[in-house]
């Protein structure tokens, strides 16, 4: 820190001469380093934290009770108008969005990953062309089709969302609508209390306009966060050549689809460690540094029944032993306040429902505990993702992750238009950024 000139004499009242000494001060810890607004490919000197440029909209859906919901928005590039942040409380209650929610991530399963060709006496022919196949180029029409109706659905949602004649609803309504349909690629966060599945909500594309185009994980950058996530903070770390990733796999699923490329990836790319049985993986989490860069989960998830009505998400690696929230939480409990404790990760949670919580509000959620536990973001699917196309995902994000030129959040949306406008496939779609929507793989030269 440079010297300070030394500052004058005064006299007291009582004619008392003093002098006024400058204190030296040492900062370590700049917390507003992440907003400073430096050009995004502009870095400290030895800082391992490229600067970040403020969010275009932050959307904040709060539960003020069981039932009752406020909305706010407010975008960072425009002055807050005379009347205040656009806000009204919701006509829709918590348990009934929630249900919505869960009937559209159900539709796209039941729509999509099982759909099942018929004759034309209604019988099946026979395979599942979403889960058989990621290039749906010989099913293009029907593909189009689908992916419509679907739009039509995340536009119904959204205006369950924001239905009312509330004055102020219909002010937060016009603001958001003509927000969300306006300039592509925002870069958005839905900090929300409850999870709900933003990338396949839509608007109404401009005219002309395939419905595809209104999904709002194809128009925009999309992260959600949460009312709990607030992670501790951790000891800087420089960035390095070669960075440091994780495999924490089912072995059974070695050999699908991709998943022999991905591996390859990541050994070619990183130095890689491979984990297959939970005790592995339990071991590490609980020891204080874990200095991964990047974890990829291949493994399967579900909800598993506790005895309550409330079953929680949870992955099972080779030994099939839930690994959930809480258990990972335990694992790390005594280094959350350590400040030699190191957990950093970007987690590609790559098995079914890890990317939503619970149906029930106050679940904790496996992505939240990370994030909360220091992990720099996380990403998984909505529902039960095919296990083909799960793979083709993992090998394209990971490739482009470890690149260390793009964002989660700009790699997100690249491959939600890259596999809709090449496959025909709109599955891109279910795949959500908890946190994260500005980590990006930090790599010496």
């Amino acid at each position: 820190m440079p010297a300070l000139a030394p500052l004058p004499a005064y006299r007291a009242p009582g004619g008392i001469e003093q002098v006024v000494k400058q204190l030296s001060v040492d900062v370590i810890h700049n917390p507003s380093l992440d907003f400073t607004a430096l050009p995004p490919r502009q870095q400290w000197p030895g800082s391992p934290v490229r600067a970040k440029q403020p969010l275009d909209l932050v959307v904040m859906l709060r539960q003020h009770s069981p039932d009752r919901l406020h909305l706010s928005a407010l975008d960072t590039n425009r002055r807050t108008p005379r009347g205040g942040t656009p806000n009204a409380y919701l006509n829709i209650s918590a348990s009934e969005l929630l249900q919505a929610a869960a009937r559209l991530r159900t539709e796209w399963s039941r729509r999509l990953v099982h759909y099942q060709p018929r004759d034309a006496d209604g019988m099946p022919l026979g395979g599942h062309p979403f889960s058989d196949e990621v290039d749906l180029s010989a099913h293009a029409e029907f593909s189009h089709r689908l992916t419509e109706d679907l739009a039509d659905e995340g536009q119904h949602f959204l205006e369950r969302l924001l239905e009312g004649a509330d004055p102020r609803m219909a002010e937060l309504r016009s603001f958001l609508t003509d927000t969300l349909a306006g300039e592509e690629g925002l870069r958005i966060s839905f900090d929300s209390d409850l999870h709900l599945p933003w990338p396949m909500l839509a608007v109404v594309p401009p005219d002309g306009a395939p419905l595809l185009h209104g999904f709002l994980g194809y128009r925009h950058q999309i992260e959600q966060t949460g009312a709990h996530a607030f992670p501790h903070t951790q000891r800087e770390v420089l960035a390095r050549a070669l960075p440091v990733t994780s495999l924490n796999t089912d072995v059974t699923l070695d050999a699908v689809g991709r998943a022999p490329e991905v591996r390859k990836l990541l050994e070619e790319r990183s130095r890689l460690t491979v984990r297959t049985e939970s005790e592995e993986l339990l071991d590490d989490l609980a020891a204080p540094v874990m200095d991964d860069d990047v974890m990829y989960f291949w493994c399967h998830g579900a909800f598993v029944e506790n005895g309550s009505p409330h079953p929680h998400l949870a992955v099972k690696l080779t030994d099939s032993q839930p690994i959930d929230a809480e258990l990972v939480l335990r694992k790390r409990r005594r280094h959350t306040s350590s400040g030699d404790a190191l957990f950093r990760p970007f987690v590609l949670l790559n098995a079914c429902y890890t990317g939503q919580t619970a149906p029930e509000p106050g679940i904790k959620h496996l992505g939240a505990a990370l994030v909360n536990l220091g992990a720099d973001g996380v990403i998984g699917p909505q529902f039960d993702i095919p296990q083909l196309f799960a793979s083709e995902y993992a090998l394209e994000f990971l490739g482009h992750y470890l690149s260390g030129d793009s964002t989660a959040g700009e790699i997100a949306m690249g491959l939600v238009r890259s596999y809709a406008h090449r496959f025909h496939n709109p599955l891109g779609l279910a795949y959500s950024v908890y946190c994260g929507i500005d980590s990006r793989l930090e790599q010496t030269l």
